[in-house]
């Protein structure tokens, strides 16, 4: 590859990416809202995700863009943050757009973010691609508004995949230290009645999985970015304690968590919502995961 091009790429998946990639392309280009430099290979040009810029012209003749901006959806949704969580998507998927048409040689595949919570809570039904059924709510709204803005965007001449991703194990972030640190204290058991399930990946297969939709020209529209077995919550954590080696864990009822959430700020749907995900086309299509199974998922980033 020559030049990939990662927007918002200084976050925990944009880190995983950029370390991943690193050593397969000439040149990756970060869109970042920080200052402009350069590290090796790795160059960060300044954008703020709304406006047109310079940074446009870094769109020109790179092989790939993948868009990862967006606010977090792990505080209280009070209508300011659920307005902030909308629009850092819609607008940054917009203007990336724009920035491609104007390209003379415009990237050959774009790769946006998505989200699996775009499914319905499902405690029975597997969701993939093809029959999965969405959902209602807040944040499936912002889902689909998201994904419709993405696919309206009129770029003839590049590919384009919404990544449905769901909880991405990583060692160095995402959702997986906040729940060791809680696991450490004796807080590692059920969450809810713990039947909620869990659709997750780990950190290496969300890369390599980005990788092969990258080489396989068949795959476009949304996927999957999920591993092939989703657990129950209460599943995950006994796992997870089994491979800390820590005895028992105290569990969390949906009441505690409720209270709890509202201490630090974020939302019970982030471990109440059951998502039951697979992935479909990665495994028609023949991808191989790394890491199927959660056990040995954990212990290699424990």
């Amino acid at each position: 590859m020559k030049k990939i091009v990662i927007a918002a790429g200084t976050g925990f998946l944009g880190k995983v990416l950029v370390a991943y990639f690193k050593t397969k392309a000439e040149s990756i280009i970060i869109l970042t809202r920080g200052k402009s430099r350069t590290e090796n290979n790795v160059q960060f040009i300044h954008w703020n995700a709304k406006t047109s810029g310079d940074w446009i012209h870094e769109l020109e003749n790179a092989e790939i863009v993948i868009n990862l901006a967006g606010k977090s959806v792990d505080c209280r949704y009070t209508q300011k943050n659920k307005d902030l969580i909308l629009n850092s998507r819609v607008t940054s998927t917009s203007i990336l757009g724009e920035g491609i048409r104007k390209c003379k040689n415009p990237p050959k595949i774009w790769l946006n973010s998505s989200t699996a919570t775009i499914y319905r809570h499902s405690l029975d039904k597997e969701m993939d691609e093809i029959d999965g059924e969405i959902g209602t709510g807040f944040s499936v709204d912002v889902a689909t508004s998201w994904e419709k803005t993405f696919f309206n965007q009129q770029t003839p001449k590049t590919r384009k995949i919404a990544l449905r991703t769901s909880i991405v194990l990583g060692e160095k972030g995402g959702a997986l230290p906040s729940i060791l640190n809680l696991t450490k204290i004796r807080l590692g058991g059920k969450q809810g009645n713990g039947n909620q399930k869990l659709s997750w990946i780990h950190e290496i297969d969300f890369a390599r999985s980005i990788e092969f939709i990258i080489n396989t020209p068949s795959i476009e529209g949304v996927i999957n970015i999920v591993s092939p077995k989703p657990v129950t919550n209460s599943v995950f954590m006994k796992t997870l304690r089994k491979v800390m080696k820590i005895p028992f864990g105290v569990p969390i009822s949906k009441p505690i968590l409720q209270f709890g959430a509202r201490i630090i700020n974020t939302e019970t749907e982030l471990v109440l919502k059951s998502r039951n995900v697979i992935p479909s086309k990665l495994m028609n299509n023949g991808f191989q995961f790394l890491y199927p199974e959660l056990k040995p998922a954990l212990i290699s980033l424990i």
